[in-house]
């Protein structure tokens, strides 16, 4: 009962975010008609928001607060949030709404593993083997989501929006009836960075951790660029007669659903190449995984190249999963049980925060500056054949970091440390 219950949490935590986060790029650009540097901004929200939310959400799940309570608060505010977002009338308010939906659900995603975790361990179960296959309903929930949004043609429609909201009302309600997770550090006294709860950035004074953040944050700029512009990449090829009436292009939600697919899969393996490989390793391998994804998005078309947009999906559960829950399961076996949810909120910090507010930045100057046109309307739009050299500069950079990774954090696997980790 308690995995069908986790499971359920974790479905709806994703089909939230589908429902608008590979979608959102459509409709600014084709809908709404705001700009390149604009929706830079939108999907900074995203990291401005971990720059800070999730931090706070740990120190007040590990001190003053029950995991479960805070989780169903956050998700019923962010649900009005998204509700009214379809009444922003220009890009600036927008933001401040995004950001305002950020803020409140950011934090969910480290206290939904914080919740998992506790709960499981409590029930005597084995971390390591037995919650990669209860995530995987997350990645089906987001599956969903970009099916429900395409298949209703609301891919370039406010509407979005709300099947969010709805999702995130009843996750909500259903949240604060989880089993009870209350804070572990609360006995705890003393010096002010302890009753703050910002014992997790003392795990910054071991060398290994301090550099595994740093890359987190260096990848993590990464991880939603093809989240961001994927969906957008293939509405553009409807630009060019040759292409306008591919499947992929009436239907790039659903193309793009492969990566969520590929997830599934990638999420089962985890326990098993994380016990064999190591965090090194499986970090790598998310790594170079990256380098293909940009790279097959950079030469692929929604015809004759069809095969290698589909590969890029594949490839992309790798890329993701092998970084996302191999991280968050290694900062686990590392943090001290009663700053748990502090260590996994600084890990987002560390990823979609610094990491995502890096990447949106970055990417949103680098396309505005070099790969948008003006339109005759006044607004802009980046053009189908801009999108090569968009994806090749993102893959050099994975490969980069993926090199220096290689060169630079030490790390000796024993497998042993992952077969008897239950918390």
């Amino acid at each position: 009962m308690l995995k069908k219950r986790i499971a359920v949490m974790q479905f709806f935590q994703f089909f939230v975010w589908g429902s608008w986060m590979m979608t959102i790029g459509a409709w600014w650009f084709g809908t709404m008609k705001w700009s390149g540097a604009e929706f830079g901004a939108i999907f900074a929200t995203m990291g401005l928001a971990s720059l800070f939310a999730p931090t706070i959400a740990g120190i007040i799940a590990d001190r003053w607060m029950n995991a479960e309570k805070l989780y169903g608060i956050l998700m019923l505010f962010g649900a009005a949030v998204l509700f009214y977002i379809p009444h922003a009338a220009n890009p600036s308010q927008m933001f401040w709404l995004m950001l305002l939906n950020m803020v409140f659900y950011m934090p969910t995603i480290g206290l939904s593993i914080t919740i998992s975790y506790a709960t499981m361990e409590k029930a005597g179960m084995n971390i390591i083997k037995e919650y990669p296959p209860i995530r995987v309903l997350g990645t089906v929930g987001f599956i969903v989501a970009m099916w429900t949004v395409s298949l209703t043609h609301n891919e370039t429609s406010a509407n979005m929006f709300y099947i969010a909201g709805t999702a995130a009302t009843f996750l909500g309600i259903f949240g604060l009836t989880m089993p009870a997770v209350p804070p572990l550090g609360q006995s705890k006294g003393g010096s002010l960075s302890e009753t703050l709860g910002l014992q997790a950035f003392k795990m910054f004074k071991d060398s290994k951790m301090a550099l595994f953040f740093f890359f987190s944050m260096l990848l993590g700029a990464a991880l939603q660029l093809t989240n961001a512009y994927g969906d957008l990449f293939i509405h553009g090829f409807a630009d060019n007669p040759l292409f306008k009436n591919c499947f992929a292009v009436q239907y790039p939600a659903i193309i793009m659903s492969i990566s969520q697919m590929s997830e599934t899969l990638m999420i089962l393996l985890i326990p098993f190449v994380l016990r064999k490989y190591g965090i090194k390793k499986v970090m790598l391998m998310s790594m170079f995984a990256w380098v293909l994804r940009f790279g097959l998005l950079g030469f692929g078309d929604p015809a004759g190249g069809l095969w290698m947009i589909i590969l890029s999906c594949i490839i992309y559960g790798m890329a993701f999963d092998f970084f996302n829950i191999s991280g968050s399961l290694y900062v686990e076996t590392q943090a001290d049980p009663t700053i748990r949810a502090s260590a996994q909120g600084l890990f987002m910090f560390m990823t979609n925060g610094i990491g995502a507010v890096l990447g949106s930045s970055i990417s949103g100057w680098l396309i505005s500056a070099h790969y948008s046109v003006r339109t005759a309307t006044g607004g802009t739009t980046i053009l189908w054949q801009g999108w090569d050299g968009i994806w090749v500069v993102f893959a050099t950079y994975s490969l980069i970091v993926g090199l220096l990774f290689a060169v630079m954090f030490k790390h000796k696997h024993n497998p042993k440390d992952l077969e008897n980790f239950h918390h």
